[in-house]
């Protein structure tokens, strides 16, 4: 495929140039620059998706703005679909909402996240990919494929680690791994749904689903991944956390937990009015009722 393979030689290509800043320091053939090297390229590749992200956002802030009105269409037109669904385009285009638009991060970062898995694939079967395949860098290519973190080839599997020189190593690394990228996994999901969704959102059951189908999906695959692929996935995953920590902190969708504390701490800066109680209604003053005397009450009981 003509895109993948511009992938791949974009993705082994900041490889090459954070290894040659980082050989250096760590040695040209150390484990521990060709890690770096990966967690170099997350970064590149998360700063330039931020603008991605913050598309992202704001689509989850409109789609939240937005949802009593889709309720109310949903109810109105419970028996017609056809209506529901032209009454909710009507509504994104007058709002400017794209509900794909909070996709769309997760789904540009896949193709590099193949390209990846690929060039990394490529170092173990002994055929390489991007510019590996350059003849001037067939250094790198033996560099990159007996490169070990911890005595495991950063290009091993738990599934093909029988084939690596410790392949009781390589399946603890290789676990661990997988069981922190999963984890990560699900507490970015679970980041969102307990503080940056309402209550009463309509998609919050389907949301939900994927919060625990995302990290299963990821535990089963993760076993057929590369050592470096892990490690990438893993570091995008704590970046994913911290930058959803500082916009649900920041940045709140309305009518949700986050907001309700964002609104809090405002307040407490002086930077929102505190909301008034409204002085109770003034009410006609109680009238005692007078006391009868004694001798009044006597004589009323004397004549009955």
């Amino acid at each position: 495929m003509f895109i993948l393979d511009w992938l791949r030689i974009a993705v082994s290509w900041v490889l090459v140039q954070f290894h040659a800043a980082l050989a250096p320091i760590f040695g040209t053939d150390s484990g521990i620059t060709w890690a770096l090297s990966i967690v170099g390229l997350v970064l590149v590749i998360r700063i330039a998706l931020i603008p991605l992200f913050v598309k992202q956002i704001r689509a989850q802030r409109n789609l939240q703005i937005i949802q009593p009105r889709m309720k109310e269409i949903q109810e109105k037109y419970a028996g017609d679909r056809e209506r529901q669904s032209q009454e909710m385009m009507k509504i994104y285009r007058e709002t400017g909402t794209n509900p794909l638009a909070s996709c769309l991060p997760i789904l540009l970062q896949s193709p590099i996240f193949f390209a990846l898995f690929s060039v990394l694939q490529g170092l173990s079967n002994g055929q390489p990919q991007g510019i590996f395949q350059w003849s001037k860098y067939a250094d790198l290519l033996h560099s990159a494929g007996t490169a070990s973190l911890f005595g495991v080839p950063l290009h091993s599997t738990f599934k093909d680690a029988g084939q690596t020189p410790s392949p009781a190593s390589t399946q603890v690394v290789a676990a661990l791994l997988v069981v922190l990228m999963t984890l990560t996994t699900f507490l970015t999901q679970r980041q969102l749904m307990v503080k940056n969704v309402a209550a009463d959102n309509p998609m919050v059951q389907q949301q939900k689903m994927m919060m625990y189908i995302f990290p299963f999906m990821f535990a089963i695959g993760g076993f057929g991944f590369p050592i470096g692929v892990l490690i990438y996935w893993l570091v995008s995953n704590i970046w994913t956390m911290g930058q959803q920590f500082w916009v649900i902190r920041n940045s709140p969708a309305p009518g949700t937990p986050a907001y309700d504390a964002w609104e809090a701490r405002q307040r407490a800066k002086g930077k929102l009015e505190t909301p008034q109680t409204p002085p109770p209604s003034e009410a006609a003053p109680r009238v005692q009722p007078k006391r009868t005397p004694r001798n009044k009450r006597k004589g009323d009981t004397n004549k009955k």
